[in-house]
């Protein structure tokens, strides 16, 4: 009862309204200064406003005397109009019946801010008596006697002006009235101005005044109540806890379903949000235990025993803590939430307890859809590749304990970019879902169709006889051919290649059947595309494909471990030209593989042409070889000349600006006196490629480099070409020259290319020159060079290759099978 009293609101009012009135007299003080100091402001600020105005007409009107321009006189009544809205705004506040609309229309005629017109005009009518500012407005109303003679001069040199026969007397006239009027307004606008300020400082003072007092009065008055607030203290802090901890307790939990108990579990409030949630109206529910509302379920929809009023009693079911469960409504209906459940306490004992129940409804439809984005593509609802390849790998576990019959299917769209690049990705995105929709149409329910990225889609067949999948395959392949896109009148022709894989009883990897159906599929596109190509284990196209995609890799892994090396072979000079050579050599590249065994080009190249690696391999060679080559130069091992060093390039590298300008780089890197290299390229990929090799050829001559012509007649008759192509060396092809002793057709080859490529000043160099009578056939025939493993077996390229061979005179009288690259 006497918390009661402490918290009754006469009381309170008894106490605090002396505040409350000293506090108000305060603020509305504070208003009307605030107020009437703005309105000064106004005044000060349309003051100047005026002023300028008067300036500004005063010196067009001087400009307009002068230069008689009407546009002078147009920035004149520009200006005059700013004092002319002033003088509006005095003649309407001294009319009997002030008129407060034309006192608005000077008001903003003169420059002021809309919002400042109501304090200006309040300020005219209830202090004009003012002493200060009575005597602002005797001033004021002379400045306007002096705007209004402006205004006839002006009136009147336009009216001369515009007639056409102004002399100059009349101008000099004019200027004379309107100095006359400057020097007679100017000190009343200052007089004006000084009369506004000073007023405005004794509104201040006074105001300043009044407010101190007013302050005064609330310091005494604080000290003669702060007595009885003391006494009072004690008794309102014992009060204030408790509906503190209530009322704190329940704003905290506003948002979700509130339940308030006393400390024998009986319900004393229920919010509206735990009204709806249990379907129990505050007023049924009050006064009855909690038990009643509803019962607690586990994870498996069994009753909780456990007394929930206990828990919250107890301290566990608070300090925070949730737990997700389900609450069963007397209508048998069901809703997840998680509980968090608090005693209330006061001066240390437990007066009652609150329980907050968050529906998680949302929550777990939120986590729902998650888990259904991570499973499936946001642009046309299929499952993604993560999804499919769970599944698959599913069904490739279960072959184990039950033999069947399933197909994987890996579909690519032909010639999908085209769609993306030239209608947009709106275009591609809209003809990706209807071919979903298609493909949707034509598997059987129950199989999976997923989109595995970009314009390819899988499908995994399970339960599949052979004939059944390659028949679902094609009729898909039919479908997505008939489909007739058009997007904004353009017609598309959509064609898709289908690579396919059977998966029996046979145990095999996920990783495996991926490989075999994206395999199959791009065989598909390599034979023409719009087609079903099926997977089969014996196939040698499949099998070549595999074997290079494995090389990619091995030569990444290569490249990344640093595997590679060079190795080097003479290129000897035959006859006459032995005397006046330097060296020459070709450089080979090798590859140890992983177990150190060493790997001939021919393995690897074939795989590096196809998967664009050969420009990446090139820049390897050219790099480490003028790296040794720079060593050697550094260290001193040539006082000599040194050999001439022919380094083989691809198709693609002759074709690559960037690599033409790397090169460049390189020789600037390393100092390489570009008469040591010789580029090797074969005549096939001159050919073609003719207009950037030939470019390539006299940029790099142009540095000092020299170029040979590789397998020259190996492919194709060239002799047309030959001409074109600045090379230096014409290499001829070592199929030719092996089999020449034995075949009359070779030999002549031979010196047919022998002797055209003298007619148009290129040496030759015979390969795969492999025993002492070969060599001593092509001395007869006149060939420069001669490369074989009866010259030279390749060696690991360092310093000592570098070194000028000694003159070969006499054959040397071995021979050696195989070949050197």
């Amino acid at each position: 009862m006497k918390q009661k009293r402490i918290l009754e609101k006469p009381r309170l009012l008894g106490i605090v309204w002396p505040f409350i009135a000293v506090v108000l007299l305060q603020a509305l003080l504070g208003c009307v200064s605030l107020y009437m100091m703005s309105a000064v402001r106004s005044y000060i600020g349309g003051e100047s406003l005026w002023s300028k105005g008067q300036k500004d007409a005063i010196y067009y009107l001087n400009l307009y005397a002068n230069s008689r321009d009407d546009i002078n006189y147009l920035k004149y009544q520009k200006a005059i109009a700013i004092p002319q809205g002033g003088h509006d705004l005095r003649l309407a506040m001294d009319q009997p019946v002030p008129d407060i609309a034309r006192a608005k229309a000077g008001i903003l005629q003169g420059g002021n801010h809309p919002d400042d017109a109501q304090s200006i005009i309040w300020l005219y009518l209830n202090f004009q008596h003012f002493s200060y500012l009575e005597k602002a407005i005797d001033l004021w109303k002379v400045g306007d006697n002096y705007l209004v003679q402006l205004d006839e001069v002006a009136r009147e040199m336009h009216a001369r002006i515009q007639e056409g026969n102004v002399t100059n007397s009349e101008v000099l006239g004019w200027r004379q009235r309107i100095s006359a009027i400057n020097e007679g307004v100017t000190p009343a606008a200052m007089a004006f101005s000084d009369a506004l300020g000073e007023g405005s400082r004794v509104i201040l003072r006074i105001l300043l005044v009044v407010n101190l007092a007013t302050a005064l009065c609330l310091i005494i008055l604080a000290l003669l109540r702060t007595h009885k607030l003391l006494e009072q203290r004690h008794a309102f802090a014992v009060a204030l806890q408790m509906e503190k901890e209530r009322a704190q307790i329940t704003l905290e939990s506003i948002g979700d379903g509130v339940i308030t108990t006393d400390v024998d579990g009986s319900i004393v409030y229920m919010n509206p949000a735990a009204e709806l949630m249990t379907h129990w109206k505050n007023e049924q529910a009050a006064g009855l235990p909690l038990a009643a509302l509803f019962s607690l379920l586990d994870e498996n929809d069994q009753k909780d025993t456990s007394t929930l009023i206990e828990r919250m009693l107890s301290g566990n079911l608070g300090g925070g803590s949730e737990s997700s469960r389900l609450i069963q409504r007397l209508d048998g209906s069901t809703v997840s939430v998680a509980l968090v459940g608090s005693p209330i306490r006061a001066e240390g004992k437990v007066s009652g307890a609150v329980l907050v129940l968050h529906d998680m409804t949302q929550e777990r439809q939120y986590i729902a859809n998650l888990s259904w984005q991570a499973t499936h593509d946001a642009l046309t609802g299929l499952a993604n590749r993560r999804e499919f390849e769970y599944r698959l790998e599913l069904a490739l576990n279960n072959l184990v304990e039950q033999p069947a019959r399933h197909a994987l299917l890996f579909l690519d769209l032909d010639q999908f970019k085209l769609v993306n690049d030239t209608s947009g990705h709106a275009a591609g995105d809209e003809l990706l879902r209807h071919i979903c929709t298609l493909l949707q149409q034509g598997v059987r329910e129950g199989d999976t169709l997923a989109r595995l990225g970009g314009d390819e889609f899988g499908i995994l067949l399970e339960h599949c006889a052979p004939e059944d999948a390659e028949r679902v395959a094609e009729s898909l392949r039919q479908t997505v051919e008939s489909l007739h896109f058009v997007w904004k009148g353009r017609p598309f022709v959509t064609t898709v290649s289908i690579g396919l894989v059977h998966i029996d009883e046979v145990p095999t990897t996920l990783e495996a059947s991926l490989r075999a159906a994206d395999m199959a599929c791009y065989m598909a596109k390599e034979k023409g595309r719009n087609r079903v190509q099926v997977y089969h284990d014996d196939d040698s196209d499949l099998s070549t494909r595999f074997g290079e995609m494995a090389w990619i890799q091995r030569l990444h892994m290569a490249l990344e471990e640093n595997r590679f090396c060079l190795y080097s072979q003479e290129i000897a000079a035959l006859g006459r030209n032995a005397e006046q050579s330097n060296g020459h050599i070709e450089i080979l590249l090798r590859l140890r593989d992983e177990s150190g065994r060493m790997i001939l080009p021919d393995s690897f190249i074939p795989a590096a042409e196809r998967y664009g690696m050969m420009t990446t391999l090139d820049r390897w060679v050219v790099q480490h070889v003028f790296m040794i080559i720079a060593d050697c130069l550094k260290a001193g091992h040539h006082k000599g000349p040194m050999a001439v060093c022919a380094i083989n390039l691809s198709g693609t590298s002759i074709g690559d600006d960037a690599f033409l300008e790397y090169l460049r780089q390189q020789f600037q890197i390393y100092a390489i006196p570009p008469e040591l290299i010789c580029f090797e390229i074969t005549e096939t990929s001159a050919i073609a490629n003719l207009g950037s090799a030939i470019r390539f050829i006299n940029e790099l001559k142009s540095l000092g480099c020299r170029f040979s012509l590789d397998d020259f007649c190996a492919g194709m008759s060239s002799f047309a070409y030959l001409k074109h192509l600045p090379v230096d060396f014409l290499k001829i092809d070592g199929s030719f020259v092996k089999d020449m002793l034995d075949d009359p057709v070779n030999r002549a080859m031979v010196e047919v290319i022998n002797h055209i490529g003298h007619v148009m000043g290129k040496q030759t160099i015979a390969e795969f020159v492999e025993s002492p009578q070969i060599e001593q056939a092509l001395l007869e025939i006149g060939v420069d060079y001669a490369q074989g493993y009866v010259i030279e077996r390749p060696q690991l390229f360092t310093c000592e290759c570098l070194h000028a061979r000694p003159a070969r005179q006499t054959p040397l009288l071995f021979s050696a099978p195989g070949t050197f690259r």
